[in-house]
């Protein structure tokens, strides 16, 4: 297989799946296990198939980095699950560098998508003070100076109605970007 020919079937599957769990987020605010499972395991068998030993690594390593800040949003702000699986397997599909692009990119994706709705719900306000006020909280706890629990505790109170995003769009979004920034 050519090396253009394992890229377009690494990068539709990442672009594919994608788009079914965005699609799906929006209907019903679930990214589903059933999606994830199987996407991350064909990723791992993909890589494990095309690149032995090396490709596993390589694929573990970019799942881990692509779930990483998801996994912290969930523990910390109270973020999907769904979205932090969702990232370990599109990961599994990507090498690690193209994990860190699609996951910058996927971030600027949902900061864009959050201020958004943040501005049409007319919360900007508040969802800017709850976020000053988590980095707050988490700077607090990683200094030192107050207990992991209470940074927990703290960043999941927030004032006002909680705006949820469904992440699954931004993360469609993002790596698109990431493969179109691939392919230039």
């Amino acid at each position: 297989m050519t090396e253009k020919a394992e890229i377009a079937i690494r990068w539709g599957v990442v672009i594919g799946a994608s788009l079914v769990a965005a699609v799906m987020d929006v209907r019903t605010r679930r990214i589903p296990n059933r999606l994830c499972g199987p996407l991350f395991l064909g990723g791992i068998i993909w890589a494990g198939w095309q690149n032995g030993t090396d490709g596993l690594l390589e694929a573990f390593g970019a799942a881990a980095l692509m779930s990483f800040l998801f996994v912290v949003l969930f523990i910390f702000a109270g973020g999907g699950a769904g979205d932090a699986k969702l990232a370990a397997s599109l990961g599994a599909w990507l090498s690690v560098k193209e994990a860190g692009i699609a996951l910058v990119c996927t971030c600027i994706a949902g900061g864009i998508l959050g201020i958004i709705v943040a501005v049409y719900k007319r919360h900007f306000k508040i969802v800017l003070a709850n976020l000053v006020r988590m980095v707050y909280e988490l700077m607090i706890a990683i200094l030192g100076r107050a207990g992991i629990k209470k940074a927990i505790k703290t960043t999941r109170e927030i004032e006002g109605e909680k705006l949820t995003v469904p992440y699954g769009v931004a993360i469609f979004a993002g790596v698109c970007v990431a493969g179109v920034i691939k392919l230039l």
